[in-house]
């Protein structure tokens, strides 16, 4: 699955290489490219082949999704007002509200994540959130619009990068977990 979403990931880069001051395009890239830093990760901790370099390949997996989540917080920034519509209007304290909220979250995840101070904590915020937008925003979608594509594509899209946060948050956790002979774990050294 990974190889799949690092095609469809590349599929975005003649978009930003043509037009490389629209961010939409990189958004689009990084949506894609979280699916392959998850991947990434379950694929290193599943192999037992060459510890070592499965130890590199899960630490790139979670750094690039770090990466990703800065991605999410500057195409939110960017779309501001559009991430708003996205709101139901019956959340208070409000659309623009949440939008702005949500946008400083997934800044502050992005910190802890690459800082790795927090980064527990991040990371299962991070997952909570995703899922919480599919469950207020695009589960619904479909049924108040069933014949527009997007919001079918948006809504597996969501679930599919909350997967890759709650594969980093379980990751996180498998780092910080005490093994059989007492001492941690160190897959992000």
């Amino acid at each position: 699955m990974g190889l799949i979403y690092l095609a469809f990931a590349s599929l975005w880069v003649p978009f930003i290489v043509a037009t490389p001051l629209v961010y939409d395009r990189w958004g689009n890239f990084f949506e894609q490219f979280s699916l392959v830093s998850g991947a990434l990760i379950v694929f290193a901790l599943s192999n037992k082949s060459n510890p070592k370099l499965m130890t590199k390949i899960a630490r790139v997996g979670y750094i690039s999704f770090g990466i990703c989540v800065i991605s999410f917080t500057l195409e939110q920034l960017f779309c501001l007002h559009g991430t708003a519509s996205l709101v139901p209007k019956w959340i208070p304290p409000g659309q623009m509200f949440w939008s702005v909220a949500t946008t400083i979250t997934f800044a502050l995840a992005a910190i802890a994540l690459l800082s790795g101070r927090w980064a527990i904590t991040a990371s299962r915020l991070l997952t909570a959130m995703i899922v919480l937008f599919g469950l207020l925003i695009w589960i619904p979608a479909p049924f108040a619009h069933s014949h527009e594509m997007i919001s079918w594509a948006a809504n597996a899209e969501n679930f599919a990068i909350a997967g890759s946060a709650w594969i980093v948050m379980d990751y996180l956790n498998l780092k910080v977990s005490p093994t059989p002979a007492g001492s941690q774990e160190s897959l992000l050294t």
